[in-house]
C-alpha cells in the first residue's frame, strides 16, 4: 500500500487549467483497482492519492501518467507502508466525511 503526496510547484491557476485532465488520469486508476481515495490537502498546496500496486515501480510508473507531474506543476513523495490494521467502519468514516 503506497501513500502518495502531490505537492504543487506552479499557481492555482495553473493547476486548475489541469484539473479536468488531472481528474480523468485519477479516475482511470480507479477504474484499474489502484487508487482507493484520493483529495486535496488542507491547505491547498497538494493532494494525496492512497494507492495499491505489485510494487513501488508500478505506483512511480503510473504518478508519472498524472498531468500535473507530466507538465511540471507538481512534485510527488511515494510512502511504501504496510496496513496492518482498520477501522471496522471505515466505509461509514469516509462517507461522512
Amino acid at each position: 500500500m503506497f501513500v502518495i503526496e502531490l505537492v504543487y510547484t506552479a499557481s492555482l491557476a495553473r493547476i486548475d487549467a489541469q484539473m479536468p485532465a488531472h481528474m480523468r488520469f485519477l479516475k482511470k486508476h480507479y477504474a484499474a483497482g489502484n487508487f482507493l481515495v484520493s483529495g486535496r490537502k488542507v491547505p491547498r498546496d497538494g493532494g494525496i492519492i492512497l494507492a495499491v500496486a505489485a510494487s513501488r515501480d508500478e505506483v512511480e510508473r503510473i504518478i508519472t501518467e498524472d498531468p500535473f507531474v507530466e507538465k511540471g506543476l507538481a512534485e510527488y513523495r511515494i510512502i511504501e507502508f504496510r496496513a496492518s490494521q482498520r477501522a471496522d467502519d471505515i466505509q461509514e468514516r469516509i462517507t461522512n466525511e
